[in-house]
């Protein structure tokens, strides 16, 4: 599990340990070198005698800084130091005349390079350090820190506008290191508001930043590496909690329910599922078959006669009579309006058996996708998960008299993914090429799904696995509600995983996705 706390809380834990005199700036550099140094290595790795790849060489290799004020900036040059100590040929590119007097000082003693590129001479040379940084090995992002907001402005701004400009008709680009979070981005929020410099690798101080892990801003910052300074989060005072939390496979591994024995069909789990019309009868074999094949005890579908015969045709294990139901999953294929063969009907009813008022057993969750989104007429329990793309949250929160668009949904995620769940109480998945989640017991972000994802019925399949990982914690999830969110992370992370699966590399289609789900789940409970 990876836990993102905010910029304030990681700097409320770094003051006691600055105040005792603690030498962060030394370690936090050390460690960048470090990674540095090991990623050059491997992009510079040759076969060896053996015919096995071999680290290569780090003498002779160039490293660009970019520098800015301020202690990222000096993280950067201490690093850089280190780095030349190494025998590579650093130069140091400064964009502020307050570049850390110390680490200015630690580069040039080992024989590091200086350009101010915010004096005349400096700019003069514009195009050739434009040259000089695309020829080079590896660049060090550390023109601002955590404590920057809104987009890089300034001669930073120009800078990195440039370098992604050339870098991006470039040949081979240079190996982007972001010192702390890539320059530009939202830290705390993950907005991504003017230029930034796309990392191949993130190495983050003391703890993960909530725009790491959160799109759109997540998509720029490559692998991550999280160097531990002893800060021990959360300080006093500071948010007691991570703000944000990205599940790993063994997280899912250990949470997911393993049937044993004595178990049957009911203790495994009942899915209900109220999807597709004659119109759409697909999304409702995708769905009823996601929910199959993920692991329910019984899936029973209810909808027109002609979409139940598709539904067993393709999946005979489904029953399409009424009875108990552990969870349900509502809405695949069913039109917004128009004509519906009575699945909206059945949806409303199925809601509010779910919320409690509805078939006299008590609640149960629900998942609550695409046509039936807009059945939602009443604050929900978190236990009812929506699982809406950003269009459909837009039109979500409009009806609820907010003003966005499908646009600021997917400039700031998180913000009206939380703002949905203040207005229906409900547990918000975000669907996207990075999910964010929110409910009661915080928010999530996974970026577990391959770009090929992106394809008509991939979330029908996802709302049935989700249906099924919910059923199984029915009792659970309702007693808990807080943990409804991460039940829904889970599924993202089992859906990008069986993706990948399914086709690992190239292009997937829904169902292939679905038939994936049983050696994915076996490939994580393998984990245990």
């Amino acid at each position: 599990m990876i836990e993102a706390w905010e910029s304030g809380a990681v700097r409320a834990a770094e003051r006691p340990l600055l105040d005792a005199g603690a030498p962060l700036m030394e370690r936090a550099a050390f460690a960048l070198a470090v990674v540095t140094v090991r990623d050059v290595a491997r992009r510079r790795a040759a076969p060896g005698i053996d015919g096995e790849l071999a680290d290569g060489p780090v003498r002779g290799a160039r490293a660009v800084l970019l520098v800015g004020a301020g202690n990222n900036g000096g993280d950067a040059l201490h690093a850089g130091a280190y780095l030349a100590l190494r025998g590579m040929a650093v130069t140091a590119l400064l964009v502020d005349p307050r570049a850390h007097a110390g680490g200015l000082a630690a580069l040039r003693r080992a024989g590091g390079r200086v350009v101010a590129l915010h004096e005349p001479a400096g700019r003069e040379r514009w195009d050739a350090v434009l040259d000089d940084v695309a020829a080079a090995d590896v660049v060090l992002d550390g023109l601002v820190g955590i404590g920057a907001t809104g987009p890089l402005r300034g001669l930073a701004a120009e800078l990195v506008a440039a370098l992604r400009d050339r870098l991006a008709d470039a040949g081979a680009a240079p190996w982007v290191v972001a010192v702390d979070a890539p320059s530009g981005i939202g830290v705390d929020d993950g907005a991504v508001p003017g230029p930034v410099l796309p990392a191949g690798r993130t190495v983050t101080f003391g703890a993960a930043k909530p725009g790491l892990l959160l799109p759109p801003a997540t998509h720029l910052t490559g692998r991550g590496a999280v160097v531990d300074l002893g800060l021990g989060l959360p300080a006093p005072g500071a948010a007691a909690r991570p703000a944000v939390v990205r599940l790993e496979d063994a997280d899912v591994a250990r949470a997911w329910p393993v049937p044993g024995p004595t178990d049957h069909k009911y203790t495994r789990g009942v899915v209900g599922v109220v999807a597709g019309t004659a119109t759409y009868p697909g999304a409702a074999v995708l769905a009823s078959t996601a929910a199959v094949r993920a692991g329910a005890g019984m899936v029973r579908y209810l909808g027109p006669e002609p979409v139940g015969r598709a539904v067993v045709a393709a999946r005979p294990e489904v029953v399409t009579a009424a009875g108990r139901v552990q969870a349900w999953v509502l809405g695949p294929g069913l039109p917004a309006e128009g004509p519906d063969d009575g699945q909206r009907e059945r949806a409303r009813a199925a809601l509010a058996a779910a919320t409690g008022g509805g078939d006299g057993h008590g609640p149960v969750p629900a998942v609550v996708d695409a046509g039936a989104l807009g059945l939602l007429d009443a604050p929900c329990p978190p236990w009812v998960v929506l699982t809406p793309h950003a269009g459909e949250l837009a039109t979500l929160l409009r009806a609820a008299g907010e003003t966005v668009e499908r646009t600021d949904v997917d400039a700031e995620p998180l913000r009206w993914a939380r703002r949905a769940h203040e207005l229906t109480g409900a547990t918000v998945l975000l669907k996207g090429g990075a999910t964010v989640v929110v409910g009661p017991g915080g928010a999530y972000a996974q970026a577990d799904a391959p770009g090929w994802l992106a394809t008509a019925g991939a979330g029908d399949v996802l709302a049935g696995l989700l249906g099924t990982m919910l059923a199984a914690r029915s009792t659970e999830v309702v007693a808990h509600p807080e943990r409804a969110a991460e039940v829904a992370a889970a599924a993202a992370l089992v859906h990008g995983r069986a993706a990948e699966r399914a086709n690992p590399g190239g292009p997937v289609a829904a169902l292939d996705v679905a038939g994936a789900l049983p050696a994915t789940v076996a490939g994580l409970l393998a984990l245990r």
